[in-house]
């Protein structure tokens, strides 16, 4: 695996989601990343190169953040930092495969993908899901209430749909977290 293209990815992320503070910024993308690595280590067959950068690429073309067509940000970095056009393609078409409303229900192909795709769901989910819940929600406008929502409408989901035994693991958990949050809230609004 190549330190210099995972460096650079890294210090991208923190240009392009400079000042962002909706829960989907750089911090989020290296939560993603650690998450990932942390996975990956239990799959010795997958690609960690692809894992790395397709983690920290994820949001470069989040539709709620940015107007770009066909993964625009992520091909632009990859192709400046010389990757082939193969890798290129498999790091987009797991990019593509993260975005739970786009991918409800649907497992990716590849264990590169699975992985991604359940380390982002796991920094849904859990404490820091709660807190990125109420950042967005608030960067929206969305009240206490219909972010209380959004915890029933995606984040109670969540630990149904990891792919991967060693997310499942680490999802129940947050998962419980949620459960307990949910109700303190309920009994202190009551």
């Amino acid at each position: 695996m190549s330190t210099t293209i995972i460096e650079n990815a890294k210090r991208y992320i923190e240009e392009i989601f400079r000042n962002n503070a909706d829960g989907h910024d750089a911090e989020h993308s290296m939560r993603v990343y650690a998450n990932a690595m942390k996975l990956a280590e239990r799959y010795h067959e997958c690609d960690n190169e692809v894992v790395a950068l397709a983690a920290l690429l994820h949001d470069v073309d989040d539709h709620k953040l940015f107007d770009t067509k066909d993964n625009a940000n992520a091909r632009a970095f990859l192709t400046s930092n010389d990757l082939g056009e193969k890798e290129i393609e498999q790091i987009c078409v797991i990019i593509n495969g993260v975005s739970f409303s786009k991918n409800r229900g649907k497992k990716p192909e590849s264990i590169e993908g699975q992985i991604v795709q359940d380390a982002d769901r796991l920094d849904a989910i859990g404490a820091v899901g709660i807190a990125r819940t109420f950042a967005y929600g608030g960067k929206v406008g969305r009240s206490l209430d219909d972010s209380i929502q959004h915890f029933y409408d995606k984040l109670l989901l969540l630990k149904d749909e990891m792919n991967t035994e060693e997310a499942k693991k680490m999802a129940l958990q947050r998962h419980e977290y949620i459960e307990g949050f949910i109700e303190e809230y309920r009994t202190e609004i009551r």
